[in-house]
């Protein structure tokens, strides 16, 4: 089937039927000084071959330097049969599963995505997926206000230990929805919500997000943190790393009760770093929060010879419903990147995403132990961290990045620029993964001795 149906002849055959001359007539309420001359910046038509040529010269101008930075988006090893599988036709080019007669293997895929995901956050419910991870945890803020019909407020508390792009996001989605976000602070000494200052919210709040681990790659005391949220009438959010629930404790288990909502980016599962995306979020509820659950359900059934099958279901979104009525206007479902992830989590199985999430660790507790031994480098937090930890230099930690490029390596994230107020001047954050060499390693703490050396005229304190 060609990619365009419809030939110049029915084309001109359809207007006839309408009874205009042309497209452009279709649109004629436009005015004319909205509409546009043409894409100025957009080449003409190109052949396949040429195409294909351009964008794999774009793709080498990001190179493959040795990767230490994380902050949401991170670098695991993808075992090639993983997108092998997910670009063949039947799963690269399908469309939205809405006809289910057409659609079964589309349907299934993401039934077990749903299945994985609730398995793996200990959740009763998962949906078909969101947008990405921050826009996944601004639809459980917006989830929480709607089902918390106790608490009878619109105030969130969102701890400064979540991603500040996370936090950006979330605004922009609920700042017209009467929502308030009050930042809570962080202990400075382990870098995890300070619950003394927690403990002093006198005024009542919809929800609390708990970040694990959180964005300095701290561990967070889930069970004391989300017990004590329930107390106060409030849902509780979990914003969870997918890899590291391999080896921590679900969150539909913290505290006596678990969660009610538990959001997170997929990505680490099979996705790879692609110039900013694609992403996929994930996110999984309690079931009797299941009919506030934003976006799609694939069901599991039976049809009328009593065979199984999969169909959508619970679909309470703006396209099928009144739009002031559905649950969510902006999520959708990352078909592809959903197949991607299951293919992964089914590949892997638990003893091989355990061994990844292990293997992340001792990376880093590697990497640790040689950077400890490096004059003039600080560790802020003296707490437990998963794959990612947060260094202070004793030199602008720009032209550290910038040096740490020129050879090769991405150094890790500035995360001064937001938190400098707290005391994190030129902080940064590094991250391990399993994909990282003892020799990869050494060659990153040789050359940032280096580099700040080179920087601080080798007068390091």
């Amino acid at each position: 089937m060609p990619y365009i149906p419809h030939t110049s002849q029915e084309i001109a055959e359809m207007l006839s039927v309408i009874g205009v001359d042309s497209i452009e007539q279709l649109f004629d309420e436009i005015p004319p000084e909205l509409r546009s001359d043409g894409l100025d910046n957009i080449p003409s038509r190109q052949s396949e071959m040429q195409v294909q040529r351009l964008l794999t010269e774009k793709s080498m101008q990001d190179g493959t330097p040795l990767c230490f930075a994380g902050g949401g988006a991170y670098e695991h090893h993808i075992p090639a049969a993983i997108w092998e599988i997910a670009t063949r036709g039947e799963f690269y080019s399908a469309y939205t599963p809405y006809q289910a007669e057409a659609s079964q293997g589309t349907l299934q895929v993401i039934y077990e995505f749903q299945t994985m995901i609730a398995s793996l956050t200990g959740m009763d419910v998962s949906n078909a997926s969101l947008y990405d991870g921050a826009s996944a945890l601004g639809e459980a803020v917006l989830m929480s206000v709607r089902a918390n019909r106790k608490a009878k407020s619109k105030r969130i508390i969102m701890p400064a230990t979540v991603s500040s792009v996370y936090r950006q996001v979330v605004a922009t989605i609920v700042k017209h929805q009467g929502i308030t976000l009050d930042i809570i602070d962080f202990d400075r000494a382990n870098g995890t919500i300070d619950i003394d200052k927690l403990k002093q919210q006198s005024e009542p709040f919809a929800a609390l997000v708990i970040p694990q681990p959180n964005y300095f790659g701290c561990m967070e005391d889930v069970h004391t943190l989300t017990d004590w949220a329930h107390e106060q009438g409030a849902m509780v959010i979990g914003l969870v790393n997918p890899v590291a629930l391999a080896l921590l404790e679900a969150p539909g288990n913290w505290g006596t009760q678990g969660v009610d909502i538990a959001v997170g980016e997929a990505q680490p599962l099979g996705i790879p770093l692609s110039s900013g995306g694609p992403y996929i979020g994930f996110m999984a509820c309690k079931q009797k929060l299941v009919r506030q659950l934003p976006g799609r359900i694939v069901g599991r059934t039976v049809d009328l010879d009593g065979k199984p099958g999969f169909s959508l279901t619970l679909q309470a979104r703006e396209q099928h419903i009144r739009r002031s009525k559905a649950t969510s206007n902006i999520c959708t479902n990352q078909g592809l990147m959903a197949t991607a992830t299951t293919l992964y989590l089914a590949f892997m199985g638990r003893d091989g995403l355990q061994k990844v999430a292990a293997s992340c660790v001792q990376n880093t507790q590697a990497l640790i132990d040689l950077l400890k031994i490096s004059p003039g480098i600080c560790f802020p937090f003296g707490t437990s961290v998963f794959h990612e930890f947060v260094i202070t230099l004793p030199t602008d930690v720009e032209q550290v990045i910038e040096a740490m490029a020129e050879e090769d390596i991405v150094a890790g994230i500035n995360i001064s620029q937001y938190y400098a107020q707290d005391g994190l001047e030129n902080a940064l954050l590094i991250c391990v993964t399993e994909t990282r060499s003892p020799e990869d390693m050494a060659f990153f703490a040789d050359t940032l001795n280096k580099v700040i050396s080179d920087l601080t005229g080798g007068a390091r304190k």
